[in-house]
């Protein structure tokens, strides 16, 4: 398990993440970012599997997420009962990014909660050596990123209740609604 934040790149921005389960770490990203705490912060797996530890990963959401994962898609799902009774939390966003390192960092650490990298209310930061002139006496760890970023925010589909599109990325509701008519 992670006991410390870190940077690093997904396929969408620069990444800041600590282990799902250190309440203190997470609670550092809040104060960094200066984050609102009622304000989730989606978490970033490497399989579905993994998923389980925490969410209830309904039938819908193991077809879509075979379907559009490793990518930029995220689910809002119903926490499992131990990660409800561990966080307090009913919901969560999670995410499988397409992106080498993030993959091996999750295999390695777990489940990462992780948000972009940039002030709340700023524009994602995803500049190696800013990110490190910031942030470099905060964080524990920064990762260089050696792959192309895509800059397009993922879909977010919540499925706690029927299917609620929240936001479009490049995945879009014709596309998901294809994927569940199978």
């Amino acid at each position: 398990m992670l006991n410390k934040v870190i940077v690093f790149p997904t396929d969408t921005v620069y990444g800041i993440g600590a282990s799902i389960y250190d309440k203190k770490s997470i609670s550092k990203i809040y104060e960094i970012k200066g984050r609102d705490f009622n304000k989730p912060i989606a978490v970033l797996c490497s399989s579905i599997k993994q998923m389980e530890e925490f969410a209830v990963v309904t039938d819908d959401a193991k077809k879509i997420g075979e379907a559009f994962w490793p990518g930029g898609l995220t689910l809002i799902l119903k926490t499992n009962e131990k990660y409800f009774n561990f966080s307090g939390e009913k919901t969560i966003g999670v995410r499988i990014p397409n992106h080498k390192l993030a993959l091996n960092l999750i295999s390695e650490y777990g489940p990462l909660k992780t948000t972009s990298i940039n002030k709340s209310g700023e524009e994602p930061l995803n500049d190696y050596e800013i990110i490190k002139n910031v942030y470099g006496n905060v964080i524990d760890d920064i990762y260089e990123n050696n792959e192309k970023i895509s800059r397009i925010s993922s879909t977010v589909i919540d499925l706690t209740n029927n299917l609620n599109i929240i936001r479009l990325g490049d995945i879009t509701i014709e596309m998901i609604n294809e994927v569940l008519k199978k």
